[in-house]
């Protein structure tokens, strides 16, 4: 029986400050996704030990009362800076606890949504263009990556923070309000790209030697802005809940080129054991890819449980059978 640290933050935990935006936390997870994760490595015959967040890691350590695990798995997201993904896969890294997931560089890269395209477009992934700026002042002189509308959001955040029905920007007035919001509140550059409005889909990844894409899933899209629904819930008003359409017809060929460009831009980046990478399709039913995140959420609500449904398998089991082929590259079991 091994022992399995888990480190995260939940919902709710985060210390908000003066200033801070309504979905500075959006990235922590609710207790069902570690009580998953704590029951998939129970699953697994190991026994999980809570650790907490990167911070409660470190504390711990420092103080001489880490219960040392074999291996640790983190989603732990931190907060403020581009690299903050990263803070628990190098603490454990300096503890010499191995880790389940991808290393601290990997995750500081990815989480850097420009860096991220640049890397992956170098390994011959389409891409969506885009720009980064670091004020509004910028975009008077700034090469715009193509017509109006455009699409402004944050340069290193995740589930869709610091986007909303104002993301989608028709004027140069537009854009630079859109730009000064995300530079203000999010203490950030703002990435400006081009506007893809055709169908979103989202590639889970699994595995190693070699890693394996899972089953292609359509994400809803919000009818009017035809921007991603999971991006505008968040923004709903309980009278007027936002209505949505899942207009791609997903074939075998599209699923297929899905597949292997999420897999090329898994290895680009270097990601081991999981991950999700996220593609728009353009009027040409050309797929251009968005984003990937090595910390992709585990809830029973998220892609996994949906794979899972979609499978005829129970969540937990999903999850450890990802877990064990890591502890497996790992050459902790068998």
């Amino acid at each position: 029986m091994l022992a399995i640290g888990l480190v995260y933050d939940l919902l709710g935990t985060h210390p908000r400050g003066p200033g801070d935006p309504c979905d500075v936390d959006a990235e922590y997870e609710p207790e069902a996704t570690v009580a998953a994760l704590a029951a998939a490595i129970e699953r697994l015959g190991h026994r999980p030990v809570r650790i907490g967040s990167a911070h409660a890691l470190l504390a711990a350590a420092g103080k001489g009362e880490l219960p040392r695990p074999d291996a640790a798995l983190t989603i732990a997201e931190g907060y403020g800076s581009r690299i903050r993904e990263s803070w628990a896969p190098v603490l454990l890294e300096m503890l010499g606890i191995p880790c389940l997931g991808s290393d601290a560089l990997t995750l500081a890269t990815s989480l850097d949504k420009l860096w991220a395209k640049q890397k992956v477009a170098a390994a011959g992934v389409p891409v969506v263009p885009g720009v980064s700026v670091a004020s509004a002042d910028e975009v008077k002189s700034a090469a715009l990556p193509g017509e109006f509308p455009l699409f402004v959001k944050p340069r290193w955040e995740g589930t869709a923070k610091g986007i909303g029905p104002g993301s989608r920007v028709e004027t140069r007035g537009e854009l630079g309000g859109a730009v000064s919001r995300v530079v203000e509140t999010y203490r950030q550059p703002a990435l400006i790209e081009v506007f893809v409005a055709g169908p979103e889909y989202t590639v889970t990844v699994v595995g190693h030697g070699p890693p394996r894409a899972l089953a292609v899933l359509q994400r809803a899209i919000e009818t009017t802005t035809r921007i991603g629904l999971h991006a505008l819930e968040r923004h709903a008003e309980p009278d007027r809940p936002w209505e949505f359409e899942l207009p791609g017809s997903l074939d075998r060929g599209l699923e297929t080129r899905l597949q292997t460009l999420a897999l090329r831009a898994f290895d680009a980046l270097e990601c081991r054991d999981f991950a999700r990478a996220d593609f728009r399709l353009t009027q040409g039913d050309e797929p251009l890819f968005l984003e990937i995140n090595p910390l992709p959420t585990f809830a029973p609500d998220g892609s996994f449980g949906i794979l899972a449904e979609l499978e005829g398998r129970a969540h937990e089991a999903l999850l450890a059978d990802v877990i064990d082929e890591a502890l497996r590259r790992l050459g902790l079991t068998a």
